[in-house]
């Protein structure tokens, strides 16, 4: 089972917006067991949207259609599904007693007729009532084919793909079973994962497939199957990794569905009852702005000190002079000291810290750019490791942060 997924709008071809829409509607999607095909962007032109009507349809067995469904001239979506289908439009009084509700209670003003010509929808389509707006989604089914219409504004067509979209498509189609599990890497390439791991992959069956996605510093692994038998697919995804994780076992670090390495850090330390802060250099706060991403940090997490300049390492942090002058401000030593201060500063089990030099310029060290220094602190030890993470700015700091979380979360292991 195939779907295409068309997104109209000019706003997101000259990237006033960013598609979020496509994505929630393909992984919702692949949840239930359909296969996206194609996900295509088009502006608001007639003949561009007939264009891809036609190509989709021609690829897939579902056509999910976001965007142009507003009241105004620029938004064409509905005549042009109209044009398509050789239909006209019609009023829908259901839709237009939703409307009038709608403006009694929230906007308290008259109704001006392109407001009411929301109503208006193709005699074809099966209307899918919008509760949270004034556009209204609508469901076609010609030639075997299914094409649903949503609104663009996010929380308008999630309500509407999952209550009404996605109930229709499980009860029209037999749908198969698809099952993705995404192992965590961290420490090691892409290549090099491939060629340890080559006998395995090689030996998959024909509907499991393996997947790499790298990004800096880390790759997941992810391991799709797609079948029928869902019995037979759970059972053998499970044999399949329970192969693989032997060959890997000293770069991996979870799985995916599990949540991030994070959030994985995160459960160890509230399970173990321990708690963590951090001093940060030239990851800006970027490692404490993850770890607060998720709900329940305040059980572990007791604060960070992002000691950009030297000054504040010295001031704040208590960082001596001498030290910084001996070593440099991007060394394993003032690394390791501000693992240590701040795990004192806040009364800590651990402490992590990172010092380097991101670029494009050299600052207050004599470090090459790209050089990066992380330490950690307990209560018995600290170390540190230096790495060298190249020289493009955005990649240098979101590398350190990924080796930050490798290195805690190995530490964490340890007991």
């Amino acid at each position: 089972m195939q779907a295409e997924i068309i997104t109209i709008g000019d706003e997101i071809l000259i990237g006033q917006i960013v598609d979020t829409n496509s994505a929630f509607i393909a992984t919702e999607l692949n949840n239930i067991g359909v296969s996206v095909y194609q996900i295509t962007s088009v502006q608001d032109d007639k003949s561009h949207i007939l264009q891809a009507f036609q190509e989709a349809e021609n690829n897939a067995d579902i056509i999910i259609i976001t965007g142009g469904l507003g009241p105004t001239k620029d938004d064409i979506t509905k005549n042009t599904i109209a044009e398509y289908f050789n239909d006209t439009l019609i009023q829908n009084d259901s839709v237009l007693k939703n409307i009038e509700a709608m403006w009694e209670k929230y906007i308290k003003e008259p109704l001006s007729q392109i407001n009411i010509d929301q109503a208006l929808v193709p005699s074809k389509a099966q209307v899918l009532m919008n509760l949270y707006g004034s556009a209204p989604g609508m469901w076609i089914e010609t030639n075997g084919k299914v094409f649903v219409s949503l609104p663009g504004v996010p929380f308008e067509m999630k309500a509407l793909l999952m209550k009404e979209v996605l109930p229709r498509i499980k009860s029209k189609f037999k749908l198969p079973f698809i099952l993705h599990r995404t192992i965590l890497t961290y420490g090691l390439g892409e290549s090099k994962i491939s060629n340890r791991i080559e006998s395995w992959e090689d030996a998959l069956p024909d509907y499991m497939k393996l997947a790499y996605l790298p990004n800096l510093g880390r790759v997941r692994l992810r391991l799709s199957a797609k079948g029928i038998n869902k019995d037979q697919i759970i059972s053998e995804m499970e044999r399949q990794i329970n192969t693989l994780l032997p060959q890997i076992k000293d770069i991996f670090f979870g799985f995916e569905e599990e949540g991030s390495i994070e959030q994985s850090i995160a459960n160890i330390l509230t399970n173990k009852g321990k708690t963590l802060a951090i001093a940060e250099s030239c990851t800006g706060g970027k490692i404490a702005k993850l770890i607060t991403a998720n709900s329940g940090a305040s059980a572990f997490f007791k604060g960070s000190v992002v000691s950009y300049a030297t000054e504040s390492k010295i001031e704040i942090l208590n960082i001596e002079q001498s030290l910084i002058d001996k070593y440099s401000v991007v060394s394993p030593e003032v690394a390791e000291a501000m693992a240590k201060s701040v795990r004192k500063l806040f009364n800590t089990d651990y402490g992590i810290s990172t010092t380097g030099n991101a670029g494009p310029t050299k600052g207050d060290s004599n470090a090459e750019v790209g050089t990066v220094c992380i330490a950690i602190a307990t209560i018995d030890q600290v170390y540190s490791e230096t790495f060298y993470l190249g020289n493009h700015r955005t990649k240098v700091i979101n590398k350190a942060v990924n080796k930050s979380f490798e290195m805690l979360k190995k530490e964490l292991l340890k007991n």
